[in-house]
């Protein structure tokens, strides 16, 4: 039987990554609010300790910025620029230090040439390609009946699923590294307790971001099966 692509049965597949999404968003969210109401005893706010921590690892090049945005903190390799959200930048919370520390660690992976942040950096194009591309390709195949455009479509959103799979180690280090330094930067182990939580939270959003990618990817390839057998 033929369904019409957004009613096909295979979308039944991507309930567990759905709903993974959906609590670990309601987990970080919940977290972090719940201990951006614990003030630090370090008593700096975000972008005051982000540059006590360059300065202390030696990464005196790399800037400390503000950023929009509710949690988009981030590291940019190519412009050696730590950016902090409002959420951060000027808190003094230690969910917000705890994120720092976070993006910290993404510095300190860059100038290691940590490998997965390598490989990460040049999935980059790829996995944009494939993520913009991909479905569009995809669904044309399919309804035209194309097997190459669908292979194609298939093909290149592997690289967005490679890159989701990369993201892992690359986050789940970069807080490794944040825990083992922060009591180094004076950070007492009743706080730290806090950013682990925080951290664990926040990592769970990649975990379910790369479990929903290699769910939809099945999905494609249950549906090209669908679209042989309709033939």
């Amino acid at each position: 039987m033929f369904y019409p692509f957004w009613l096909d049965p295979t979308f039944i597949i991507l309930l567990p990554g759905l709903i993974l999404s959906i609590i670990a968003q309601m987990a970080v969210q919940s977290t972090f609010s719940k201990y951006s109401r614990v003030i630090s005893s370090t008593g700096e706010t975000g972008a005051e300790f982000a540059t006590r921590m360059l300065n202390n690892l030696g990464l005196y090049d790399v800037r400390v910025e503000a950023v929009s945005g509710f949690l988009t903190d981030h590291y940019d390799p190519r412009n050696k620029v730590l950016r902090l959200s409002s959420a951060t930048y000027s808190s003094r919370s230690v969910a917000a230090l705890g994120v720092v520390a976070h993006e910290v660690g993404h510095a300190i992976q860059h100038q290691e040439n940590y490998l997965p942040l390598v490989l990460r950096n040049y999935s980059v194009p790829f996995a944009s390609i494939g993520s913009n591309l991909s479905w569009i390709i995809f669904i044309i195949g399919f309804l035209f009946s194309s097997p190459a455009l669908v292979q194609t479509g298939i093909i290149l959103f592997s690289f967005a699923v490679l890159f989701t799979i990369i993201t892992l180690p690359v986050e789940f280090n970069a807080s490794a590294r944040a825990i083992k330094i922060l009591p180094m930067m004076g950070m007492p182990t009743s706080e730290v307790v806090h950013v682990k939580k925080v951290l664990g939270a926040a990592a769970m959003t990649y975990v379910a971001s790369a479990a929903m990618a290699i769910l939809q990817l099945l999905r494609m390839l249950m549906l090209a099966g669908l679209m042989g057998d309709r033939d």
